[in-house]
């Protein structure tokens, strides 16, 4: 099978940490999800300090010629940033990012696509896992999350901020200049999205056993959550980043792009 040549209309980022038992499955229905919609896609698979034979996969498939690309992060440190870098190598005008266990179909990963690409203001597309399938304890951790995330930041756009897949406009991601390493990663998205004044899209999608592999959602996870919501709080990051060239050239290049009468979230 050649590769093909066509400039991506999608980057999308899924990154892998020990998913050998499903990687295959969930990266291939992915690949042929979006070829039989005819939408040029790179998958970028981020081989993130896997110990098994995660990375023997990846190799498989862009052997095979699938318009895969693989990014080496030798030593796991961490979601967050396994999925940074994987969006530095992302080619196409819109990047997205989700999980490799297949607990959101590859049907709606192309769903979501649609939805951020038919948007006439710049929007981030994203799903809302409904009748999960998650053990209790990892239902109890997104509850408490999702509601201490909206006590401490206002109303986000998402009652599932961990949602993925995420779709958004490349330059939307490259003005949030992201920078969170952990799981942290989503909420910073759905902040920053925030104070872009970008409408964020957020349709259902049922939430499906994992397809292998195990979660790496623990108890002090919670903790972990508790501690970056208060560093995001009331450390210098968040007034830092608001302050940046880069927001403010989004904000000014927003503002002008704006048709007359066309609503938009201002913030400070």
């Amino acid at each position: 099978m050649a590769r093909e040549s066509k400039t991506p209309a999608l980057s999308l980022v899924m990154p892998c940490y020990n998913e050998a038992d499903c990687l295959r499955q969930t990266a291939g229905e992915l690949l042929r999800a979006f070829a039989q919609e005819q939408i040029p896609l790179q998958l970028v698979l981020v081989e993130n300090g896997s110990l098994d034979g995660t990375g023997a996969i990846i190799d498989e498939l862009i052997a095979e010629g699938h318009p895969v690309t693989k990014v080496l992060v030798p030593v796991n440190q961490g979601y967050g940033h396994g999925v940074l870098e994987g969006l530095r190598r992302c080619e196409a005008p819109m990047v997205g990012m989700l999980c490799a266990d297949g607990q959101v179909s590859a049907e709606e990963a192309v769903a979501t696509y649609k939805q951020a690409r038919a948007a006439s203001l710049p929007t981030l597309a994203k799903v809302r896992r409904r009748f999960r399938k998650d053990s209790w304890r990892r239902k109890v951790v997104s509850v408490i999350y999702n509601s201490v995330m909206q006590i401490s930041f206002g109303w986000l756009g998402s009652i599932d901020l961990n949602g993925s897949p995420k779709v958004m406009p490349r330059d939307v991601y490259e003005a949030m200049d992201l920078k969170s390493k952990d799981w942290f990663l989503d909420p910073e998205i759905m902040i920053k999205a925030k104070y872009l004044g970008v409408r964020v899209f957020e349709h259902d999608a049922e939430g499906l056993s994992r397809r292998g592999g195990k979660s790496n959602v623990r108890y002090a996870t919670i903790l972990n959550f508790l501690l970056n919501i208060a560093r995001y709080r009331a450390g210098g990051e968040l007034r830092e980043w608001k302050k940046s060239a880069r927001r403010a050239a989004w904000m000014q290049r927003a503002a002008s792009a704006a048709p007359p009468g066309a609503e938009g979230r201002k913030r400070a």
